[in-house]
C-alpha cells in the first residue's frame, strides 16, 4: 500500500467525506481543516458555501476560485413495507453506471450501507435484458426485513445517500481513483492556492470558496459571489478526459497528465476572451502545460459567478477526469499540481491594472 504523504492525505480526507447536494456539512469540515491555517477569515453564505478569505492588497481586485462541495448521489424518498427504500437521483446519473454499486445511507443515527438492486436479469424476458434498467425500476437494499426495521436503523424518507469508493492511488502512482473528484478536487486547488500565497505578496484579496449545490444548478457559486462581489472568477472543475478506448478527438480533446484544460465554452458560460487570454500568457510564460477544451453538454460555477450583479470576467479550468458523474473517477496528480501552479503564478500578476485591461478586452 502506498504511503500517503501531505497532499495525498488531504485528498483522501477530501473525497472520502460525504456530501450530496443539500448536506455538503462533512466535506465543508473537512475543507475548513485544512484552509483554515492560510486564511484570514473564513465565513459561510446563508446557503453553506466556504468563503475562505485571504488579504495581499485590501485595496486590489477580488479574485473568486471556486470548487464545489457537492458530490452527485440520491436522497430516499420512500421506504416500502419490505423494508427496500426507493431514492431520487440528486445530481445527473447515467443508468448505466448505477445498478449493483455500494452506496451509503446518511441517517440521524450514523451510516447505513447498501446497494442499488433490480429485477435480476434470469427473470426477465429476452428482450428487456438488452435494455438499460431505468431508475425508476431500482431500489435500495439496505439488509432491511421490514419498514419498521429500516426506520430502525434510522432511515427516514431525506436522506442522502452517497457512492462508496475509498479513495485509491493506483499502481502507476501518478494516477489517483476515488468518489467525488467532481469536485473535491476544486477544493484542493483552493486550498492549496491560498498555502502557496503564504509569506507571498500579491497585488489582491483572494478567496477560496467551496460552493454549494453545483450539480444541481450552480446555486452557491450564485450566492457566495453575491457575498464576495469579486472583481474576476475562477470556476475549477473536473473535465472530460478523452483518451479512453472510443473516444475520439471529436468527443474530448485531453489526456490524463496533459495539464489543465483552459475551457473556452461550455453550456453555461463562454469563457471571457481577457481573462483566458492572461491565464494562456502567464501559463506559456511559467512553461506550465496546459489544454483547450469545450463542454457543450455542461457546465461549472463560473456559469454562475459571472453572471453576479453587472458581470464579472470569468474563466472556468478543469482537471482532465475518467469517468465523471460515476462512483469512481480517475486523474492524474501532475494536472492538478500544475494548476495550483498556475492559478497561484496568475494571482501573482493580477493587480488593478492587469483586472482593468481584461475587464475592457
Amino acid at each position: 500500500m502506498t504511503k500517503l504523504d501531505e497532499t495525498l492525505t488531504m485528498l483522501k480526507d477530501l473525497t472520502d467525506a460525504n456530501g450530496i447536494p443539500g448536506h455538503e456539512k462533512e466535506a465543508r469540515e473537512v475543507m475548513t481543516k485544512y484552509i483554515e491555517p492560510f486564511a484570514d477569515s473564513i465565513e459561510t453564505d446563508n446557503l453553506g458555501s466556504l468563503i475562505a478569505k485571504k488579504v495581499g492588497d485590501e485595496q486590489g481586485p477580488k479574485i473568486m476560485i471556486a470548487g464545489h462541495l457537492d458530490e452527485i448521489g440520491f436522497m430516499v424518498t420512500s421506504i416500502d413495507e419490505k423494508g427496500y427504500l426507493s431514492f431520487q437521483p440528486v445530481g445527473g446519473w447515467w443508468e448505466q453506471v448505477m445498478l449493483a454499486q455500494r452506496v451509503t445511507i446518511m441517517t440521524k443515527d450514523g451510516y447505513v450501507p447498501g446497494v442499488i438492486g433490480s429485477k435480476p436479469p434470469h427473470i426477465l424476458p429476452a428482450e428487456a435484458r438488452k435494455k438499460p434498467v431505468e431508475k425508476k425500476d431500482m431500489f435500495i437494499d439496505i439488509g432491511a426485513t421490514s419498514k419498521e426495521e429500516a426506520m430502525e436503523f434510522g432511515v427516514r424518507p431525506g436522506d442522502s445517500v452517497v457512492p462508496v469508493c475509498e479513495f485509491t492511488v493506483m499502481k502507476n502512482e501518478k494516477l489517483l481513483m476515488a468518489k467525488a473528484w467532481d469536485n473535491r478536487i476544486g477544493c484542493a486547488i483552493a486550498i492549496d492556492v491560498l498555502k502557496n500565497l503564504q509569506g507571498v505578496d500579491h497585488p489582491n484579496t483572494v478567496y477560496g470558496v467551496g460552493t454549494i449545490q453545483e450539480e444541481v444548478g450552480l446555486r452557491g457559486a450564485r450566492t457566495s459571489a453575491n457575498q464576495i462581489q469579486p472583481d474576476i472568477g475562477f470556476g475549477v472543475d473536473v473535465g472530460i478526459a478523452g483518451d479512453t478506448p472510443g473516444v475520439t478527438k471529436k468527443d474530448a480533446l485531453a489526456k490524463l497528465g496533459d495539464g489543465p484544460q483552459i475551457v473556452l465554452y461550455d453550456a453555461s458560460m463562454i469563457g471571457h476572451k481577457g481573462v483566458r487570454d492572461f491565464v494562456v500568457k502567464v501559463a506559456e510564460e511559467n512553461e506550465i502545460p496546459f489544454q483547450y477544451d469545450l463542454m457543450p453538454g455542461g457546465g461549472t460555477d463560473s456559469g454562475a459567478i459571472h453572471l453576479t450583479a453587472n458581470g464579472v470576467p470569468a474563466l472556468s479550468i478543469t482537471i482532465p477526469t475518467r469517468y465523471i458523474h460515476t462512483h469512481a473517477g480517475i486523474l492524474h496528480r501532475d494536472d492538478y499540481e500544475n494548476t495550483v501552479k498556475l492559478i497561484t503564478e496568475v494571482i501573482k500578476k493580477l493587480d488593478k491594472d492587469a483586472v482593468q485591461a481584461i475587464t475592457f478586452d
